[in-house]
């Protein structure tokens, strides 16, 4: 239509690759979902997942890379875009497979805030779970054959990252090693942050329900005041024909106005109408009457 702003190249290429990227994510998920719980699974599994994973990684490097290229301010996109740059470079500079894990998370979580379908309540539930699921994989990754360790099983690994997630922190499981602490703590961070968004949206739907109870309610009222008003005039009509009703005839009809009685011009009477007056009654002639022609 005319008016409308046509979408540049840029939003165009984001819109047709937003699925596509979507189901790579979640190939990339269940392939490192199956590399660290199919441990006994055949040698090639486990090629096959670390294939699946770099494919997944390098399609959002080219959709970076893309997108650089159809911006119409390549350096502004770039700065306003640091951290899809820094989730593309990691695992080229160091090819760590729990790098590549979270520069993937970074560009899934990235590309799908752009979705125009993705509300914020999705949004943060998937995030949720998928912190969750990661969480737990990777810290079963890294301590499951730590020296003096208690995450074991992915039972474990779930529960602590349940309890770790939600800050209450039972201390019964706990990672022994350096990067597995750090794990906690960027999934203590991200549980905080993600807390408080849920806490806000749900404070906000509260809020927003009030407020639409608040204006039925005023509605409600005015259209009462407005019925109220129109029966206290009605009782004011009432009273006011009641104090003065309209003057009847002895016939008990209304008296309508009166007319006026019609005047007519005298004139020489006719011989078969009768002549009215006094002198009509007494059998002589009136005297203001001309007698009848011979």
């Amino acid at each position: 239509m005319r008016g409308m702003k046509e979408p540049t190249a840029q939003i165009r290429w984001e819109r047709r690759t937003q699925a596509p990227l979507l189901a790579l994510a979640v190939a990339f998920g269940v392939a490192y979902a199956v590399s660290i719980v199919a441990t006994e699974a055949a040698p090639w599994v486990g090629t096959l997942c670390m294939g699946v994973e770099w494919v997944v990684w390098a399609a959002f490097a080219v959709d970076y890379v893309v997108r650089v290229r159809l911006a119409p301010s390549r350096w502004l996109f770039v700065r306003s875009h640091w951290l899809d740059l820094l989730a593309v470079a990691l695992p080229l500079l160091q090819p760590l497979r729990l790098l590549r894990l979270v520069s993937t998370l970074l560009l899934v979580g990235r590309r799908a805030r752009m979705a125009s379908q993705v509300t914020l309540t999705t949004y943060v539930a998937g995030s949720v779970a998928g912190l969750l699921m990661f969480g737990s994989l990777a810290v079963l990754q890294v301590e499951r054959d730590a020296p003096g360790g208690n995450i074991r099983t992915l039972g474990d690994a779930v529960w602590w990252s349940f309890t770790t997630m939600t800050t209450v922190g039972y201390g019964d499981l706990a990672p022994t090693t350096g990067l597995g602490r750090l794990l906690a703590v960027g999934l203590m961070l991200s549980g905080i942050a993600l807390l408080g968004v849920v806490t806000a949206n749900i404070a906000a739907w509260f809020i927003s329900r009030f407020e639409r109870d608040d204006i039925e309610e005023r509605r409600r009222t005015a259209l009462l005041e407005t019925l109220t008003s129109e029966v206290r005039e009605l009782r004011a009509e009432v009273a006011r024909l009641s104090t003065n009703p309209p003057a009847t005839s002895t016939d008990g009809r209304r008296d309508g106005p009166r007319t006026a009685p019609s005047v007519h011009a005298p004139g020489p009477a006719s011989e078969s109408e009768p002549v009215s007056g006094a002198g009509a009654d007494s059998g002589t002639p009136d005297a203001g009457v001309s007698s009848p022609r011979s």
